[in-house]
């Protein structure tokens, strides 16, 4: 199957995994049951995707409908059309809405015409399977289970989930990015970037007083977690006996090597997502302001100019130069992009350790409420760095002397 056209699920294999090992055989049940059911949709994806042809066009027109617990699509009945009234079932209504609210934002803030960028219409399905544990975009529709009512809550419930898993549309239909090991890791994480940005700006809030978690409403409220996932803080989103502690790495040094199999979730991918992760958000908090505006701008071009095997230093190089054709040379902007890159292990290529770093400390001071922008910071930094190597080659010269 090729490895960018897989069914993308919210829930990483790892957490149902976990499930099976649970006491209560109803809950190692329907992980089980989830498992085997995610198991069967990649291998019908696989089968359709090979003669694929191009999506439906409709207007980014929104239909939503009602599986009755059945995993077969087919039997769904149609529930809400964007035409039509209110549905009596409030998933019905939290799907539709949330469709709407994630094509609004691409058209308003980025000027998108629904995933393809051509009107493609918006399919949702709702009570997928009973107690289904997971919610997917396999390609061409938005799927959604119910949960098992003891871990996961209904997976419409979360703004966040939904339109992470449209997100990974937009990326099929831009970059492509491979669903394997770095690849793989940057398409969860443009999922989780545009996810926290639809659920920001319907919010309307600002990168500092955002929570940058992924799927909060998903846990039941008897499980000790906060989300899916923490852009913010990668590795701090749960820590419990039944799912264990958060294994997100936020540093490349920290990368998770895993196999590339359904087990190894494709070389780790939603884990190692946390590297990338953590660049938009300290971009973000280092901008200021809203998330979607100049952070989002420059992640979503860099993401168009990006291709299948796009690794992290591919990637990272990208934004720094989206971020000077955008915004300018050294401007506040690119600055915040290479110091919060540098942060989670990578330099940007063609700088210099030494500019890097010291351009890390403009940003930081700067943002520490020194006056001036990045670049007047930068030269005061880089002249009290001058000042120092002065100083040393003094001492030198008169040791030198001094023989």
């Amino acid at each position: 199957m090729n490895s960018n056209r897989r069914v993308n699920c919210i829930i990483p294999p790892q957490l149902l995994l976990r499930l099976l090992k649970s006491d209560d055989s109803e809950v190692r049940q329907t992980a089980l049951d989830t498992l085997l059911t995610t198991t069967r949709l990649r291998g019908e994806r696989a089968v359709w995707s090979s003669f694929d042809g191009a999506p439906t066009p409709g207007n980014a027109r929104r239909t939503i409908f009602d599986c009755h617990g059945n995993r077969s699509r087919s039997l769904a009945d149609h529930a809400r059309s964007e035409d039509g009234p209110p549905s009596g079932d409030e998933a019905v209504n939290r799907a539709f809405e949330g469709l709407g609210t994630t094509r609004d934002f691409y058209q308003q803030v980025l000027q998108r015409n629904s995933l393809n960028n051509r009107g493609m219409r918006l399919d949702g399905y709702v009570h997928f399977g009973r107690k289904y544990n997971n919610a997917f975009w396999d390609g061409r529709q938005m799927v959604f289970g119910e949960g098992d009512g003891k871990k996961f809550s209904d997976f419409t419930g979360s703004l966040s989930v939904i339109a992470h898993e449209l997100a990974h549309g937009v990326t099929e239909f831009t970059a492509g990015l491979a669903y394997h090991d770095q690849p793989g890791a940057l398409n969860e994480s443009m999922s989780d970037v545009f996810g926290a940005l639809v659920e920001q700006w319907s919010l309307k809030q600002t990168a500092d007083t955002a929570s940058w978690l992924i799927g909060s409403e998903i846990f039941t409220p008897g499980i000790g977690a906060d989300a899916l996932r923490s852009m913010k803080a990668p590795g701090e989103a749960y820590d419990n006996p039944l799912f264990g502690r958060d294994s997100q790495p936020d540093h490349i040094s920290k990368y998770v090597r895993q196999p590339n199999t359904e087990e190894g979730d494709w070389g780790g991918v939603h884990d190692n997502s946390g590297i990338p992760n953590k660049a938009f958000y300290l971009t973000a908090e280092r901008i200021g302001g809203n998330a979607w505006g100049a952070p989002g701008l420059i992640w979503y071009e860099s993401l168009k100019a990006s291709s299948a095997e796009t690794q992290f230093q591919d990637f990272a190089d990208t934004t720094y130069q989206k971020a000077e054709e955008l915004y300018g040379s050294d401007s506040a902007e690119q600055l915040a992009v290479m110091s919060a890159w540098r942060e989670v292990g990578i330099t940007i290529s063609g700088v210099p350790v030494g500019v890097a770093r010291a351009r890390t400390f403009a940003v930081h001071w700067d943002g520490a409420g020194e006056q001036g922008d990045g670049l007047a910071a930068l030269t005061k930094q880089v002249g009290a760095l001058t000042a120092q190597v002065t100083g040393l080659a003094k001492e030198l010269a008169s040791l030198k002397a001094g023989r």
